[in-house]
């Protein structure tokens, strides 16, 4: 045999990665003793105890504590306990806790890879290179943040307790990217891991008591649903971050509703993975090894779909299968392994049953010829062509080694196809034409898109989603902002509406009656159901009626605004100059509103004239703002730029307070219009003809119509109209605490993003109740990755 044949007839042997220091950490540890709550180690009060196994072999490695309610009790009092001491202490002393829990970590990253393998099944590879490594970044880079804390966030501070609940596809890495920026912010945390995977957690927890963690800082509790339920339900805690299902994350969102709880979630997805004629087909290809099967397809934001350009489908579908055919499925301790098993038989079971639907439902499934091991739960990488959009596998979240493959013929086909989801967590884009890729990158409903690129992330850049893959973001400037609060100015409690149903006495004179209608898509129209409601001045006269707006009104108004396509895609620089013509229209009728103020709210004419002239103000402010408040430009450690876009919300409902009814109508729909959003108002719902009287103004100010639309009546009931209407994509609510959390609950339709006054007005006079933080709730931050060299 010649060196020729020798190469071609290698094949690759076995490369086992030593597992004995890993084993003897397990046999060295009591695991009946597994809560880490104020520094100590605790079994579970309840002697209860769960089984985690080894996904390659089905073996138990071990019996864990099953925390109880009891237990996050005490965790949370061990939380509290530490809080003040945490948050007041300095910057630099929290970075130097930071950076010494990543340099612990560092000295034990094998020992974290190997166990982070047998726990979950992913292959070494993936735990050694990816996983390990970037949860040491984590805390590095956060050590930065928690030392430049007063530079970079003037005005906030931790929110304070925070239940953070993790899923089993990398528990490290999202342990990591819970804790880091928490303690950077100087909150104290309580974390429960997955039931599957609570061993680098307790690992961890260890590196906390080397590192000089003050106790209580961290607890870490291992356990089930009944823990889970403790922490999202508990009243010591102040904000929720979960990472799970969208099912769960909607739960939560309901559990927390009316709460006053932060609230943060990263859900699932069904990613698209979008290949363009001129590619470079190899790197596409490759880029679809690490996009979907990268830890088994386990992956929140695994490239499931693949929409390939009609041209090359056949020559990269011919590709691919040879690809999958060399993909090493095996034990994943081995270094040639490229996938291991599923981390559970249930979760098996799942990816088996949604396969066989896709396939009922007309896909061709497709498996390269390669054995499986003898034992574990391993599932061969599959994919699937001739799939329709409505097909299972191209609709739900596998969580599997499953691809879904579809075609399309131009840009706008491709654009439509990958938003055909009801989530928004990441996106791939592949084209030689960077032209083409930062075309697209922007309209595609996605948290994080990649170009030529997938699966990358960095502390340094913001990761989550849109729509049902949830709110909020981890890693970078964005991350930090979830675990600090900003320090608004509340107002007094908001009572809800008692407007009497009694006939209210008619006015003196003798003007022309007039009954002001709705405003939607820039035109004046009558209510649906043709009914009025009658506004008193504050003499108890008939000052006037406004329509009585309806569910259909809503309806109406938030297709009105989802039609607006002018001001979304209107220029920062046009939407400025719209906003000046706004404040200077309102300006030429200060007198008018003055008046009217007088006269509904029996205010003093000088605080009257005040609130007009703050209203401009405020205008002006936003006017100025809106070209000003721009996205960022992250460089993460690669060779690539991270361009951190602010992208409008959408369509964003707002339902205004009665207290400073012109001027906090104004400071609501302004940020919003400055970012690009459309808006559907529903105005004070005793004072509306506040709002009825800006009609004629947002007529000749050159406001798009449908970019502005009012509905005037009942709070309670268009607020919940909004928070269930899936065409709305953020809601913002003041007004009494039980509007405001029926509106958080029913929101979870398409998990939009609400934010609620909790029954508590703003001091909308005040400086801090405008500016950044009225302007962050207005946008999405979308990161785009964009690579660069050779």
């Amino acid at each position: 045999m010649n060196i020729l044949d020798r190469y071609h007839a290698m094949d690759y042997g076995p490369a086992p990665e030593a597992r004995n220091e890993a084993d003897a950490w397990l046999a060295a540890r009591d695991f009946g003793k597994a809560l880490f709550i104020g520094g100590e180690w605790k079994a579970a009060s309840g002697g209860k105890t769960f089984d985690t196994s080894e996904p390659s072999s089905g073996k138990l490695l071990a019996k864990v504590s099953d925390a109880t309610a009891a237990d996050i009790d005490a965790a949370v009092a061990a939380a509290a306990k530490a809080l003040p001491k945490w948050s007041a202490s300095s910057g630099y002393a929290r970075a130097k806790v930071l950076y010494a829990i990543g340099r612990a970590m560092q000295r034990h990253q094998r020992l974290f890879a190997v166990l982070e393998t047998i726990d979950n099944g992913k292959p070494i590879r993936e735990s050694r290179d990816i996983d390990v490594p970037l949860a040491i970044r984590h805390f590095i880079h956060h050590a930065g943040w928690a030392q430049a804390l007063d530079r970079d966030f003037p005005g906030h501070e931790g929110v304070g307790v925070v239940g953070q609940i993790i899923p089993w596809n990398f528990p490290l890495l999202m342990l990591a990217w819970k804790i880091a920026p928490a303690l950077a912010a100087g909150c104290t945390v309580v974390l429960k891991p997955a039931e599957f995977t609570p061993l680098t957690s307790i690992l961890f927890a260890e590196i906390c008591e080397r590192a000089g963690v003050p106790k209580g800082v961290v607890n870490i509790v291992q356990g089930g649903p009944e823990a889970g339920a403790s922490i999202v339900n508990h009243p010591g805690i102040h904000k929720i971050a979960f990472t799970g299902s969208s099912e769960v994350g909607k739960i939560i969102r309901k559990a927390t509703a009316g709460s006053g709880k932060k609230l943060s979630l990263e859900l699932g997805g069904k990613s698209a993975f979008i290949v363009f004629e001129d590619a470079d087909l190899d790197s596409a290809v490759e880029g679809l090894v690490d996009g979907i099967w990268f830890n088994q397809g386990q992956v929140c934001c695994a490239g499931s779909r693949l929409l390939v350009q009609e041209g090359i489908a056949d020559a990269l579908i011919a590709k691919v299968k040879a690809r999958m055919s060399r993909l090493r499925v095996g034990s994943p301790l081995d270094k040639n392994t490229d996938i291991g098993p599923l981390v559970d038989l249930t979760q098996l079971d799942r990816v088996k049953g949604l396969v066989a639907e896709g396939a009922r439902q007309g896909a061709v499934c497709w498996q390269p010829d390669a054995a499986l091991p003898s034992t574990g739960y391993y599932h061969l990488p599959t994919l699937a062509t001739g799939v329709s959009p409505a097909n299972i596998l191209a609709q739900e979240e596998v969580f599997g080694p499953v691809l879904a493959t579809m075609t399309f013929r131009n840009t706008e086909e491709a654009i439509e196809l990958a938003n055909n989801t009801r989530y928004g967590l990441a996106a791939s884009v592949w084209s030689e034409n960077v032209n083409l890729a930062l075309h697209v990158a922007p309209q595609l409903k996605a948290g994080v898109v990649w170009v030529n690129g997938t699966n990358m992330f960095d502390a340094a850049c913001g990761f989550g989603g849109y729509r049902e893959s949830g709110f909020g973001r981890e890693g970078g400037r964005e991350g930090m902002f979830e675990y600090l609060a900003a320090k608004l100015p509340l107002g007094p409690v908001i009572k809800p509406a008692t407007i009497s149903a009694q006939p209210v006495e008619q006015s003196d004179g003798d003007a022309i009656d007039r009954t002001a209608k709705l405003f939607i898509g820039g035109k004046q129209v009558r209510p649906d159901g043709n009914y009025s409601l009658a506004v008193a001045t504050a003499k108890g006269k008939l000052a006037g009626e406004v329509g009585l707006g309806s569910r259909k009104d809503i309806r109406d108004a938030v297709s009105a605004a989802r039609a607006c396509k002018a001001w979304p895609e209107a220029t920062a620089y046009n939407r400025c100059q719209v906003l000046y013509y706004l404040a200077e229209n309102l300006s030429g009728r200060a007198g008018e509103f003055s008046a009217r103020l007088v006269q509904l709210t029996g205010v003093s004419a000088k605080a009257a004239r005040d609130e007009v002239e703050q209203s401009i103000e405020r205008l002006f402010l936003y006017a100025g703002l809106a070209d000003k408040f721009e996205g960022r430009v992250h460089q993460p450690p690669a060779r690539a730029v991270t361009l951190a876009l602010h992208e409008p919300v959408g369509v964003v409902g707002i339902v205004a307070p009665d207290t400073s009814p012109l001027l906090g109508l104004i400071s609501l729909v302004a940020p919003a219009l400055a970012m690009g959003n459309t808006v559907v108002a529903v105005p004070s719902e005793r004072y509306p003809l506040l709002a009825t009287d800006l009609y004629q103004v947002i007529e000749y100010s050159d406001v798009p119509a449908g970019a502005i639309n009012i509905v005037t009546g009942r709070t309670a009931e268009l607020a919940g109209v909004l928070a269930k209407h899936d065409d709305v994509d953020g809601l913002w609510v003041f007004a009494d605490a039980d509007t405001c959390a029926k509106a958080e609950a029913e929101s979870i339709g398409n998990l939009k993003r609400v934010w609620s006054g909790n029954g508590r007005g703003l001091d909308w006079a005040s400086d801090e109740a405008a500016g950044d933080a009225f302007l962050r709730r207005a946008v999405e931050v979308k990161n785009v990755w964009v690579p660069y060299g050779d």
